[in-house]
Order: structure tokens, then sequence, then C-alpha cells
């Protein structure tokens, strides 16, 4: 990672950049916050408090987007909670070790990638459910529940909501894993676990499960229909029926379901890609199936 240390005692930054350079980091050293803030290029900002007469506020607001620690001599509010509450990360008091240092720079490190990857992911999945209308009223509906749902994409928009609404960590689990009834009964009460498959659990199997989740706040989502739990059971139908009907769809069914619902998406020649068929034969299945594109 490339770091910026902020610090009037060179010895000292020396001595830290030196260390860190040893664990693979490129270090930059400077004794200013006015020279500090004329570059932005840094994954990581060691700034020591203990420069007189210097605003640290630029400094921070300049790397809101990296990892800022101060490194301080002694704790006040001056030194420490009004530069945190700034938005830095985190503090060190000196004299420290060095060991120390890499453990908060690690920590927060790993931290910045759980964060960006949890927004992309809730990013994708608001994208990926955005066409899924949901009536349920989540706050209403004890867990645990079942779903049926032959199309899975909607017990899992169901799922992921109820965990949103609720502001509980969620987990999954797939009851295909060999090992699921043991990663299930090690979860803890304050998450929901999200189970799917539950249509390949064999009957036998199905009492001690049962049995399993009494306690546990889980939604189970099958793709068969379930008449056999003594717990709650959610239907959720597709708006188009068609993937509602348990089976092989008609190839001309499944094109004209593809155009119906996707033709806003793509551009012509990107669908009639993904059908494997032409353009032209795409217009001639609109004007067959009395689609109309809209503009």
């Amino acid at each position: 990672m490339k770091i910026l240390i902020i610090e009037n005692e060179v010895y000292l930054a020396q001595s830290i950049a030196t260390k860190l350079g040893e664990q693979g980091h490129t270090c930059e050293l400077c004794t200013s916050t006015k020279d500090a803030i004329k570059s932005t290029n840094y994954d990581v900002v060691l700034l020591s408090t203990n420069i007189n007469g210097q605003d640290f506020n630029p400094v921070i607001e300049t790397f809101k987007k990296s990892i800022v620690i101060l490194m301080v001599s002694y704790i006040s509010n001056d030194t420490v909670s009004k530069p945190l509450s700034a938005g830095a990360k985190d503090y060190i008091l000196k004299p420290f070790m060095i060991e120390e240092l890499i453990r908060k720079i690690d920590h927060y490190q790993d931290y910045e990638k759980v964060k960006k990857r949890n927004e992309a992911y809730e990013s994708y999945l608001t994208h990926s459910f955005s066409s899924i209308s949901n009536e349920f009223k989540h706050e209403e509906i004890e867990l645990p529940v079942f779903i049926s749902s032959s199309f899975q994409k909607y017990s899992d928009a169901f799922a992921f909501e109820y965990a949103a609404k609720m502001n509980l960590p969620i987990q999954f689990v797939t009851l295909n894993d060999p090992k699921a009834m043991a990663k299930i009964d090690a979860m803890s009460q304050n998450c929901i676990i999200y189970i799917i498959d539950f249509q390949v659990l064999k009957k036998a199997n199905r009492k001690p499960f049962c049995d399993l989740i009494a306690d546990k706040q889980a939604i189970i989502a099958s793709t068969d229909k379930i008449d056999d739990v003594e717990y709650k059971l959610l239907e959720i139908k597709s708006e188009n029926n068609i993937f509602d009907q348990g089976e092989i769809l008609p190839i001309e069914d499944y094109v004209k379901f593809v155009i119906l619902n996707y033709q806003h998406k793509f551009p012509d020649t990107e669908l009639s890609k993904k059908l494997g068929i032409s353009r032209k034969s795409l217009w001639e299945k609109r004007k067959k199936y009395d689609i109309i594109k809209k503009k």
C-alpha cells in the first residue's frame, strides 16, 4: 500500500517508513499539513497530532477516502476526539510498537475491502430484485417461515428484503451441502438464516430439520410445493404464471416470455443474439405474438 506519514519529528517518521517498507509498503514523508494536502493518492495516512499550530481538519477532509490513523502523544479532545469525529479512523499512542500499527493498518484495510464488497453486493441485489414486487408485511411475519415458489429468485428477494427491513445480518445455507445441518445448528439466533433447496431433503430428515430450526430465525425456500410442515407457509407466485406451471416450457412460449420481459432491457441486436435468432426473426415473432415494443 501507499502510505503518507505526516510527522515533524523526522527521525521518527524515517524509522516508521523503514519498518513499513520492510513489510512491502511504499511510504512518503511530510512535515506539514499544508504540504500533505497537495496530493490525495494514498491508501493510508499516518497523521501526527503533535505538529503545533496546524489545523488537522483539512488533512482529514482531503483524505476522507483513505485510512487516516492518528499518532498521538497524549489523549485529549483536540488530539483524538475531534479528529475522529471529523473522519479519522483510529489513533495510536506514542511510543508504539510497529507491529501494533501494522495490525491497525491491516484491520482497516480488510474493513474497507469488505465494505466495498458489501456495497457491490447490495447494489447488485437491488438491481436484480428491482422487477419483483413484494406485498408481504415483513414485520407481521414470524420466523421460522417456509416459502414455496417455483422461481427461486422470488424467494431470494423475500429473504434479503426481510433481513434488510429487520436490520439483521443474513447467512446462507443450501441443503445440497452435506454439512448443512451442522452449519445451521452452529448459527446464532441473532441473524436471519436463509436456507434453500428444501425440496432435496428426504422425508425422513424433515422432522429433525424442523426441530433444528425451531428456535432459529430461519427462512426456508423450496421450488416444490410444501404441504407437510407445521410452520407458517408462504406461496409466492411470479407475475408471469409461465414459471409456476412446474413444466418444461415449449420453445415458442419461452421465446414469447423472453421478448415480453427483456425487450426493454436489451437492444434488438443483443436480444436476438441471446435467443439465437436473427433480428428479422425477432420482428416476425413480435408480429406473430402481437407484441408492441415500447419506444
